[in-house]
């Protein structure tokens, strides 16, 4: 057996973390009275196209199900029964699986043994038909109780789905968050009706409670510490709050490591290995595993007289690794636990899609009509044509008023000519998220005057578009936005990437504000929309004089 260095925390104060299952009012329950139920509910969220590795050898399909299969193989031989649960968002992210509408990701979660997915907003990135291929290529439920067609009225999904676990039915409810039909492409979503998965929620647990002895919602809302969701729409412990009944509630879209330590305070910045218990409102246990699959979360539960309580819970990490300092001083990347072997079915299979993804990358996207500047010892000293064609299919993207992008960000030019996929992921390799923040008149002229400041010669300094600075003795001067001057009681939208908006470069950090966004679209996928929607390409037409020095 493979062990794991994966730190798990007993629940000792239990009453404090039980959840809320009731004994049925339906037909009689089938558990015995005074008999232990083992319950083990593994979980993932927001995959995102990562059926492959890395390139440093971390996460990846293959290693998940063998951990996976471990997991199952231990939790049989205690004579436990298990669920795997997905938070949704499996489009979107990575090339390979981009070009393949996700088929290598579906087919894989198959082979290692899914129960059941929420429907996330990016599986709207492409049009239903796609969806339901999807649906095809899965032997596991999309559940959506919050998802219906406009002209009839019909849910586009299962609601949910009762699994029969031994002597135990467990109700699974599929939500998604309301803010589907602001971020998912209008030509897809246009004759599809996002009700509030929190009245959906309301209405149906308590029919399956009558039916069911323990009542998940997998969802894809986000987990927002004490409710504090901004301009989102409410996430999973607002539901919590709100709806009793509900034993857990395995999440995404935040794409957060959920975890709170021993004294009940919420973790940032979390690290793998670091003691973790899921956040509990209401009785309620919210969940979720970060991203991509870096982890797998496992909740070890026992039923015992309606009633279910934690005894353990771990966030494992899948082949992980941090950066130290190697015998020669130099930052080498090592494990953090101890190494999972690649399923090698698991692995062939998906070989084929990585190959043909690779090949598909060669494909001509574009073309443009004179070098796109992305040399390191120039687009770190002024702005450049690619500075700003990068930052317009960012702001182009989310509807933003104004884009910032760092130049560390930029790796490398593209050429005159054709223009494929791999000549963009040259360019963005590092797989940020592209996201926007709102701010008011004065936050913004705040938010500029910081990045203003930002000194050439380092990846720090800054490209923009849609606004135009005036920078007199490193201090900002005039500012225009679409041509006016910054109205202080105006909001204004700003597209900046992931790394960026939580501090990298030294930026001003901006992920914890309330009007902060990360749209889940990987930097290089924008932008090779952009360049396939726009060609050919004009180099001319984003040269730029955005920031002017005195």
């Amino acid at each position: 057996m493979l062990r794991l260095k994966a730190v798990t925390v007993s629940v000792l104060a239990s009453v404090l973390l039980s959840g809320c299952s009731f004994l049925q009012t339906g037909e009689a329950p089938r558990w015995q009275a005074g008999k232990e139920y083992r319950l083990t509910v593994l979980h993932t969220n927001d995959h995102h196209g990562r059926f492959w590795p890395n390139r440093h050898g971390e996460y990846g399909m293959a290693a998940r199900k063998t951990l996976i299969d471990q997991i199952r193989a231990e939790v049989a031989a205690e004579g436990g029964e298990l669920l795997l649960l997905s938070g949704g968002d499996i489009n979107t992210g990575v090339p390979e699986s981009d070009l393949q509408n996700a088929e290598p990701d579906f087919k894989g979660m198959s082979r290692i043994g899914y129960d059941a997915m929420a429907v996330g907003n990016h599986e709207f990135d492409n049009p239903l038909s796609v969806v339901r291929e999807q649906q095809r290529w899965a032997d596991f439920p999309f559940l959506a109780a919050n998802i219906y067609e406009q002209d009839s009225g019909e849910r586009l999904f299962e609601p949910y789905r009762i699994f029969t676990r031994g002597d135990l039915k467990v109700a699974v409810i599929g939500l998604t968050t309301k803010d589907t039909a602001k971020l998912g492409n209008p030509e897809f979503i246009s004759e599809i009706n996002f009700t509030d998965p929190v009245e959906e929620a309301a209405a149906l647990v308590p029919e399956l409670r009558e039916d069911a002895d323990i009542v998940i919602a997998a969802t894809h809302m986000g987990h927002y510490a004490d409710a504090a969701y901004g301009i989102n729409a409410p996430g999973d412990v607002t539901m919590a709050r709100q709806v009793d009944g509900l034993d857990m509630i395995i999440g995404g879209h935040s794409q957060d490591p959920v975890c709170i330590d021993a004294e009940g305070r919420a973790v940032t910045g979390y690290r793998a290995g670091q003691a973790c218990m899921p956040d509990v409102q209401n009785g309620t246990l919210i969940m979720q595993a970060h991203e991509w699959g870096k982890y797998v979360g496992r909740a070890d539960l026992v039923f015992k007289d309606g009633e279910l309580h934690l005894q353990r819970y771990a966030l494992i990490p899948v082949n992980l690794k941090k950066k130290v300092k190697g015998a020669d001083g130099k930052k080498v990347r090592v494990l953090v636990a101890d190494e999972i072997a690649e399923d090698a079915v698991l692995k062939s299979f998906l070989k084929p899609y990585q190959e043909q993804g690779q090949t598909q990358l060669q494909v001509q996207i574009g073309e443009v009509d004179a070098k796109l500047e992305g040399d390191r010892d120039v687009i770190r000293f002024r702005p450049t044509n690619l500075g700003v064609l990068i930052a317009r299919a960012q702001m182009d993207k989310t509807q933003a008023d104004l884009a910032v992008m760092n130049s560390g960000g930029v790796r490398d030019s593209i050429a005159a000519g054709a223009v494929t996929y791999k000549d963009v992921l040259k360019v963005q390799p590092f797989a940020n998220s592209v996201a926007f923040v709102e701010l008011s008149g004065e936050e913004l002229l705040a938010y500029l005057q910081a990045v203003a400041e930002k000194p050439v010669d380092s990846g720090a300094f800054a490209q923009f578009a849609g606004v135009r600075l005036e920078v007199v003795n490193g201090k900002l001067g005039n500012v225009l936005v679409a041509g006016k001057a910054v109205d202080l009681a105006e909001t204004y939208r700003v597209a900046i990437n992931s790394y960026i908006a939580s501090g990298g470069d030294g930026y001003p950090k901006v992920d914890t504000h309330p009007g902060y966004v990360n749209t889940g679209f990987v930097d290089a996928e924008v932008l090779r929309a952009y360049v396939q929607d726009n060609s050919p390409l004009k180099a001319a037409d984003f040269e730029s004089a955005e920031i002017i020095r005195r």
